[in-house]
């Protein structure tokens, strides 16, 4: 083990470069790539690593960058891309093909604003958008959480209880760009973590179909092997969350992760680097006498309903902040967790951060004590970063 100063992008690509090797005596590695600001990086510095029983394809567009992953994937190789943005939202046919086949491809996802207008700062809206495209979502807080769920995400992918792709989401700049401080193992010891894969439906020498016209009935019983394989996720990360810290030492965060929850009153809801801000704001809440929690969403795919409906059951306010917009609706995080929460709680959504805006502890506070004096929710609350 040894650490490194480096950004989230190449922590991924430094997990990703590991994780490929790890594979050398299988089907070896195979990535499509694409540039798109603010991911280029991660992919510049795996496109200058040789890797031995790989290969990395540059490509035209980001719709072939899944394309060449597909490919791969169905051929038994590890398969790995990045994109953000309108690049995830190019690729989009790709990114249910690749989940609609069960394939375990890992991709990381910086999240930035979709345009136009043009913007390239963090907003959640890119990979929500394609919350319904099979494949499993994990939500990073900092650099280290990205380099660790990458890894971990290959063996969840991997696991023939599963077998379904993982989107590695992190907050563009905030994370994507920023250096820290970041534990990398040796190889030896993710080669002892990552078994090789051997994907049992993968094509052979002997003729087989891939895509082809499904019937209703059929289309009806893939829809539930997908949902029972969803089902086993959250079994398998808790596996996977344990097997990581016999590994490497350390212990990857929960797929719902608490901060003084035990005896709050007020829960502030959030996903990514907003989660760190929250804990500042609930620590100067409880030093005023406000039972506040913080609750981050680190898994939104497949939803811990079960989990999120105990952290929260005896919270009287509940503020979810939403780095997203569904228009017509208001926060996706708030749309899909309102109704699992006590019936009798105020449950109040705020806009906050959209476009890369700035979210600072006293934006936080605010939240805390408007939801602290509601006696009913109402319209979600749009908050401009200057407020």
């Amino acid at each position: 083990m040894s650490t490194h100063l480096i950004s989230a992008n190449h922590a991924s690509a430094e997990a990703t470069i590991l994780a490929a090797r790890a594979n050398r005596n299988a089907r070896g590695f195979c990535s499509g790539v694409y540039p798109i600001t603010p991911q280029t990086e991660c992919i510049e510095r795996l496109c200058s690593v040789n890797i031995e029983k790989g290969q990395v394809v540059r490509v035209e567009s980001e719709h072939s960058a899944m394309g060449v992953c597909i490919g791969g994937s169905l051929s038994g190789a590890r398969t790995f891309t990045a994109s953000s943005s309108n690049g995830l939202a190019y690729m989009a046919e790709n990114v249910f093909a690749a989940g609609f086949f069960r394939l375990p491809i890992v991709m990381m996802a910086v999240n930035r604003t979709l345009g136009p207008p043009w913007n390239i700062w963090v907003d959640h809206g890119d990979t929500l958008m394609l919350r319904d495209s099979g494949w499993i979502q994990l939500y990073c807080e900092d650099n280290q959480e990205v380099f660790d769920t990458t890894l971990l995400a290959y063996r969840l992918a991997e696991d023939a209880r599963v077998f379904l792709p993982v989107m590695v989401c992190q907050d563009a700049f905030v994370l994507s760009h920023t250096m820290m401080m970041t534990d990398v193992p040796a190889q030896e010891q993710v080669d002892r973590f990552l078994p090789e894969l051997d994907l049992p439906f993968r094509l052979t020498l002997e003729p087989r179909v891939v895509g082809e016209l499904d019937f209703p009935h059929q289309t009806e019983m893939h829809r539930q092997q997908h949902i029972e394989a969803m089902k086993q996720v959250p079994a398998v990360y808790t596996e996977v969350q344990n097997e990581f810290e016999k590994a490497f030492g350390r212990r990857p965060p929960d797929a719902i992760v608490t901060y003084r929850m035990d005896d709050a009153d007020i829960a502030i809801v959030s996903m990514g680097t907003t989660a760190s801000t929250v804990r500042a704001a609930v620590d100067a809440a409880r030093a005023r006498g406000i039972k506040a929690g913080g609750v981050r969403v680190r898994m939104f795919r497949p939803l811990p309903a079960e989990t999120i409906a105990n952290v929260l059951r005896s919270c009287r306010r509940v503020a979810v902040v939403d780095r997203n917009l569904s228009p017509g609706l208001g926060g996706i995080v708030w749309g899909e967790i309102r109704g699992l929460v006590n019936p009798l709680a105020v449950v109040q959504n705020y806009l906050l951060g959209l476009g890369g805006g700035d979210i600072r502890p006293q934006h936080i506070d605010w939240i805390i004590q408007d939801v602290a004096a509601r006696d009913q929710a109402g319209e979600p609350v749009f908050m401009e970063a200057g407020e």
